[in-house]
């Protein structure tokens, strides 16, 4: 069995990349190096650069390779950008969606682990959010990937497919090991531009918004280990390969901390009072999204192990100091 990861030279895709190696398993990687990096691909790993639309060379990637899965990550993420640039998101994250399914099917791939996202949810009425709320997405970002949900459902209803679509909530950190992280320098991540502010990178951190309705005025997150949610991928392959039904399944702790928290921490662990500029909210930000995760722990037995915040920040400002030669490569 080989495992295709798309968008595996990206963030998240690395570090699925790393857990499946690490316990075995074959991976072939396709990504369009649009904002991933090939560096973040182990020398082992065949990476294929290419389009995830290509259909033609999925085509030929599936039966060249054997593949029998894939774990989806390509895509497009930046909310206020798919505001800004709709059409682009819903080519990117939906219509190319799309074609990928249409290879998977005619391929005979079996078995797909879909990157979704708590945008889906929108600005729920209630906190933790679970999985069975009305979906209700305010942004195009939410939107392209709530109808590639609903796209993979229909697909695996008429062709016997198999699938977990994974909903992550705001995803930080970096692999414990030092080997992957948040690489991309124009990255929106909170902890990401925190930490580069902290490493005098940036000249300081802007945060938008004030006046939202949670404790300090600023928006709260859950934030997940990196790690931990390539593990929850580990987690859906092994369910669904058991025989196991198709889930929807929250990506999160079940905890949320708001902008200032997370500030004050990484002040604390980088031992640095960077500056902060406080602005006026972001188009399509709602005020709270934490994710109510029981049902990922009882359905894939799924642990997490690196809760912390603050071995988030360490791990995330330990990987973007390195940064600084990985970049000169």
């Amino acid at each position: 069995m080989t495992v295709l990861v798309s968008g595996g030279a990206g963030y998240i895709g690395s570090h699925m990349v790393l857990e499946l190696l690490d316990r075995g398993e074959s991976v072939v990687v396709l990504d369009n190096l649009s904002t991933g990096f090939w560096w973040a691909v182990p020398k082992e790993v065949p990476l294929i650069q290419g389009d995830v639309a290509d259909q033609d060379l999925v085509a030929r990637i599936i039966a060249e390779h054997g593949i029998t899965e894939i774990a989806h990550f390509a895509a497009k993420i930046v909310v206020p950008e798919s505001v800004a640039d709709p059409l682009g998101y819903y080519l990117n994250n939906t219509v190319k969606t799309r074609a990928l399914l249409e290879s998977a099917v005619r391929g005979g791939v079996r078995r797909v682990i879909f990157s979704s996202t708590a945008a889906v949810y929108g600005e729920p009425p209630v906190s933790p959010v679970p999985e069975e709320i009305e979906l209700n997405p305010i942004n195009p970002y939410g939107r392209s990937k709530l109808m590639s949900e609903w796209m993979l459902a229909d697909a695996a209803k008429a062709h016997g497919l198999g699938y977990v679509v994974l909903r992550y909530f705001n995803v930080a950190g970096a692999d414990p090991r030092g080997r992957s992280g948040q690489s991309s320098p124009n990255a929106t991540h909170l902890i990401k531009v925190a930490g580069q502010a902290a490493l005098g990178q940036r000249d300081g951190l802007e945060v938008f918004g004030t006046d939202y309705p949670t404790p300090d005025g600023t928006c709260v997150r859950d934030y997940i280990h990196v790690t931990d949610l390539a593990r929850a991928h580990l987690a859906a392959l092994d369910h669904l390969r058991g025989g196991g039904a198709s889930l929807t399944l929250n990506c999160g702790y079940g905890r949320g901390y708001s902008v200032k928290q997370v500030v004050e921490v990484v002040k604390k662990v980088s031992g640095v009072d960077f500056p902060v500029k406080f602005s006026g909210r972001r188009a399509g930000d709602p005020a709270a999204l934490v994710a109510k995760a029981d049902r990922i722990r009882n359905e894939l037995g799924w642990k997490p192990e690196h809760e912390d915040l603050e071995e988030i920040v360490r791990q995330a400002l330990a990987w973007e100091d390195s940064l600084k030669t990985r970049n000169a490569v």
